[in-house]
């Protein structure tokens, strides 16, 4: 029994320990500034590696999840007559909860697994140690263009998947069950309200991107620097971001939806 208090006394310190040194991490690389930092052309070159690059699954996933919510949709709107405000469902569906989460989850599977084990590969072959030795903070260098690449990502992934995701579902309600095109179209366009619905999507977009990010940056930075210390780390940020995406969405839909 007491090995076992002391075994949860031993995790709870490592937890404090690793949000301590999370923090202080982001922190250190929020701003640019210093010797060697990273420029504009790093940031972009970031914006292509974990945006652009993303930008092929999310568009598949997003209309993929548009059909699948105009099949479902229509399945049971149709039994009370409702078939017409099918295309409300999918747009408010998608703009305020799906779009955001989605988007995150599979950011965190693709480009956030990367990130761990690119810096990961950095550490393992003393790379921020060379810059380090260098005078250069390998904060500025090598993490602060990838943590803000994701914030500036996040939003952007998720709009082009909540906007795909309504063409599938138009292409499902409209040109696969008949549904009338003006009656989809304008009901949605007299339903979705873009404080409501669209900026409030984007800004759990914006938060899901900064936590996503700075858990896969921190996760590659604290790793091991071994094959099996990399592979941990890399496991370990899709995991805690996926949970950490759950966690916080909830939080924010009920603050912003649920009039909590």
């Amino acid at each position: 029994m007491l090995n076992r208090i002391a075994d949860m006394g031993r995790y709870g310190v490592q937890v404090i320990e690793s949000l301590g040194s999370a923090t202080l991490l982001f922190a250190n690389s929020l701003m640019w500034g210093g010797p060697g930092s990273a420029g504009f052309a790093d940031l972009v070159r970031q914006i292509f590696s974990v945006g652009v690059r993303s930008l092929s699954i999310i568009a598949v996933a997003g209309f993929f999840v548009g059909m699948v919510l105009g099949l479902q949709g229509y399945t049971i709107l149709v039994d009370f007559g409702s078939e017409a405000a099918l295309g409300t469902l999918v747009s408010l569906t998608l703009l305020r909860e799906l779009g955001p989460v989605v988007t995150a989850l599979l950011f965190a599977g693709r480009a956030g697994s990367a990130l761990t084990a690119e810096i990961g590969l950095m550490k393992a072959t003393e790379q921020l140690s060379a810059m380090e030795m260098m005078g250069v903070d390998p904060l500025k260098r090598v993490i602060t263009p990838r943590l803000w690449a994701g914030i500036i990502s996040m939003p952007i992934l998720a709009l082009i998947f909540s906007t795909v995701g309504i063409w599938g579902g138009a292409f499902v309600a409209v040109d696969m069950l008949g549904i009338d095109d003006g009656a989809y179209w304008g009901n949605m366009q007299a339903a979705v309200e873009f404080y409501n619905d669209v900026a409030k999507g984007i800004f759990k977009s914006f938060v899901f991107g900064w936590v996503v990010t700075w858990i896969a940056v921190y996760q590659g930075y604290a790793s091991i620097p071994t094959s099996e210390g990399i592979g941990k780390a890399t496991t370990q940020t899709v995991v805690v971001s996926s949970l950490a995406v759950l966690g916080l969405d909830f939080v924010l839909t009920a603050v912003m939806f649920g009039g909590v």
